[in-house]
């Protein structure tokens, strides 16, 4: 089962392949990522691991792509297959380090026309294959090297550059523990060659995005003879990793220290802790491999190195290659079981994101033009009607759309600007006592007039025009925002010239309803303007105007008692007495001209001069009769103002918004369905067609990454 877990990594890594590693997957899967300088011994461990030579080497950056290495333990050939019940679980055995080398030569003799010389220990139970090469087996490790290289080149050139693109490599073996690492470029700090100036900084982008998602184990190798504080992989993993919870460490050049020095206090966790602790290993060094010496001589000579060393022999065991693959392979499967139901999870959800993008692209073909074109008219026709009665598709819940924005400026936009309206903002007393007087003629008029009265509520009434012409235009924005809402779905975006011309049309249409509409609500207003109801019921009645005008100017007298200030029983209210004027005061509407007159140019008739204006104070009976002409306009307006904020909406339902519902399909048929140049109204989006063949591929991935992770 152990095995089995692993594998299904493996497979969902090779699954994932064509997608990029780092961040540009779209699943974070459990792996172990290597990290380290370029003089750090990366390379070497990860050979010590396989056993086997078979990464590039040379001098500069080397790594240039990431290689994800699966390690695949299956037993050998000759083993008895009847024997299995008494094998011992893989992670329980250490490598093997005796190799048939009867074996490997008659290999080699069998096999020498190969191109490339192999090496000593090639054998027929030990092969590699890469994923872009799915029906190769290499039995000639040299030839993976050169694989690599030419792979690498492919794709980054000859200058030295790097890519995220990684390599796929899985190596059987029965010489190694299942398990899968992701070989990472060094960090460098010089560019060397013709590498751009910038190559440390694309190198730490690169590992960050791979070693800085959840489910990265990462294997920092550092180099013991170095200061531990100043190890750049270390440095970067506790960037992603502060606590060292998910960081394991491998200390290489343990050989190379200085007599007398060893890695004691880094082993025990005394300088810079980690979870999962430190590991210390020795790799070949540059004599031993140009001397062509063995990865499996040099895993014996580290197993000799602890266990014959004083400061490590008494745990000589948990040191060197064989127990970091078995660490490693610990790790992993720990990390697999936690990190499965996570995993298939995301794996269904993105499957599901991306099958509904690929949904609404639509299909790559459909019938005809004219059928494209009549079922997005009918759509756009079916949305906009949805979207007016409140069964958008999408409802949200953080903004007002749609209807409900629209009747939020029919109640609360257009309502409050006209209750706004204050008759007496534009009237003053001395306008209606003028208007009066005008009204009554040649002959003073005995009684309250209703010329004045309507002379001056027709005047107030015409104000109701500019907000009802206002609210028209707020009405054609939200109708316009509403069609932006709607076309701005991805199955709109697919032709973007047939959007252009709905829109457009759309556009249109409402721009030339809205020249009736305008009238309709004019001739509405000019209703209430021509024709002023004196009857209504809710008018205020004249005698009911005189007598609170009457309270208001003679207000009563009650008789109070003076020790208690109670009024008194049974005592009449005692009506206030007006002051009465000398009867030398002029007064009235003409006393100002006469005023400043002497007897001698009075009794001389003098013309009236060009304009007459209300200038002296008003009489008790002007006052009177202007206070009741106010209550009556503002009785009436309120009418008036009650009335248009109940018909222009009702008006503009009728005339533009029910009416855009109604006619839009037809309208857009007559307009785009029998078009010459229908053919580029559907034509189809560049964008759309490469969105569309990247969800086709992101679907067929994640549908095979999900019948993997069904399996478990």
């Amino acid at each position: 089962m152990d095995e089995y877990l692993i594998s299904t990594i493996n497979k969902l890594q090779d699954a994932l392949a064509p997608l990029g590693g780092g961040s540009q997957s779209p699943i974070d899967l459990p792996q172990i990522t290597v990290v380290g300088s370029q003089s750090s011994g990366k390379s070497s461990v990860l050979e010590n691991i396989v056993g086997r030579d078979f990464l590039p080497r040379g001098t500069g950056i080397v790594t240039r792509r990431p290689l994800v290495l699966q390690l695949i333990n299956r037993r050998a050939a000759n083993d008895d297959s009847s024997s299995n019940d008494n094998v011992k679980s893989t992670t329980n055995e250490l490598l093997d380090l005796d190799l048939d080398d009867k074996k490997a030569k008659a290999y080699e003799k069998n096999n020498n026309s190969n191109a490339v010389k192999g090496q000593a220990e090639d054998n027929q139970d030990e092969w590699g294959e890469f994923l872009h090469l799915p029906d190769r087996k290499f039995f000639n490790f040299e030839e993976i090297r050169q694989e690599i290289v030419r792979e690498t080149d492919k794709v980054t050139g000859g200058n030295l550059g790097i890519s995220s693109v990684p390599i796929n490599l899985r190596i059987y073996s029965p010489h190694v523990l299942t398990l899968t690492l992701v070989d990472l470029p060094g960090l460098t700090k010089v560019p060397v060659g013709d590498q751009p100036p910038d190559i440390e900084r694309q190198i730490k982008d690169m590992l960050l995005k791979y070693i800085s998602k959840p489910n990265a184990i990462i294997l920092s190798v550092n180099a013991a003879n170095t200061d531990l504080a100043n190890s750049d992989g270390l440095k970067l993993a506790r960037e992603v990793d502060p606590e060292g919870t998910r960081t394991i460490g491998v200390l290489t050049k343990v050989d190379l220290m200085d007599q007398g020095t060893d890695v004691i206090d880094i082993l025990a966790g005394r300088v810079i802790p980690l979870r999962y602790g430190y590991i210390p290993v020795i790799n070949r060094g540059q004599k031993d491999i140009e001397h062509k010496k063995t990865i499996r001589a040099a895993l014996d000579d580290e197993r000799k190195f602890f266990e014959g060393h004083s400061s490590y022999s008494s745990k000589a065991q948990y040191c060197g290659t064989p127990y970091l693959a078995k660490k490693l392979n610990s790790i992993l499967l720990h990390h697999i079981r936690q990190t499965l139901p996570e995993i298939k999870a995301k794996i269904e959800a993105t499957l599901k994101k991306y099958q509904s993008e690929l949904f609404n692209l639509g299909p790559e073909t459909m019938d005809s033009s004219n059928s494209i074109v009549l079922s997005m008219i009918t759509d756009f026709s079916n949305e906009y009607a949805g979207i007016l009665d409140g069964e958008a598709k999408e409802m949200s819940s953080n903004e007002l759309s749609g209807g409900a924005r629209v009747s939020f400026v029919f109640h609360e936009v257009f309502k409050n600007g006209i209750d706004s309206l204050d008759p007496f903002d534009q009237i003053k007393d001395s306008d209606i006592r003028t208007i009066m007087y005008n009204s009554s003629g040649s002959a003073p008029s005995l009684f309250v007039g209703t010329e004045a009265f309507e002379v001056l509520v027709k005047q107030q009434i015409k104000r109701f025009e500019e907000p009802s012409l206002k609210l028209i235009s707020l009405v054609f924005d939200e109708l316009v925002r509403m069609l932006k809402q709607i076309i701005k779905q991805p199955k709109y975006s697919r032709y973007p010239a047939l959007r252009e011309a709905i829109s457009n049309q759309f556009i249109e249409y409402l721009k030339e309803a809205i020249i009736p509409t305008n009238e309709f609500v004019v001739d509405i207003i000019k209703a209430e303007e021509t024709y002023i109801n004196t009857a209504h019921p809710d008018l205020l009645k004249g005698s009911q105007a005189m007598a609170m005008v009457d309270e208001k100017l003679h207000p009563r007298q009650v008789a109070v008692d003076p020790k208690t200030g109670k009024p008194l029983p049974n005592s009449a209210a005692v009506p206030a007495t007006p002051a009465v004027p000398s009867p030398e005061e002029k007064s009235g509407f003409f006393g100002g001209f006469f005023s400043s007159k002497n007897k001698k140019k009075l009794a001389s008739l003098e013309s009236p001069p060009p304009v007459l204006k209300a200038t002296g104070q008003m009489t008790d009976r002007e006052t009177m009769e202007t206070e009741v002409i106010k209550l009556l306009i503002s009785s009436y307006f309120n009418i008036v103002k009650r009335t248009v904020a109940d018909v222009i909406p009702k008006a503009l339902m009728l005339k533009l918004i029910v009416k855009s519902r109604t006619d839009i399909q037809k309208v857009l048929l007559e307009k785009l369905y029998n078009e010459r140049n229908i053919e580029e109204l559907t034509k189809e989006n560049d964008g759309t067609i490469q969105r569309r063949l990247e969800c086709k591929k992101m679907v067929d991935i994640l549908r095979h990454a999900s019948e993997i992770v069904s399996s478990v």
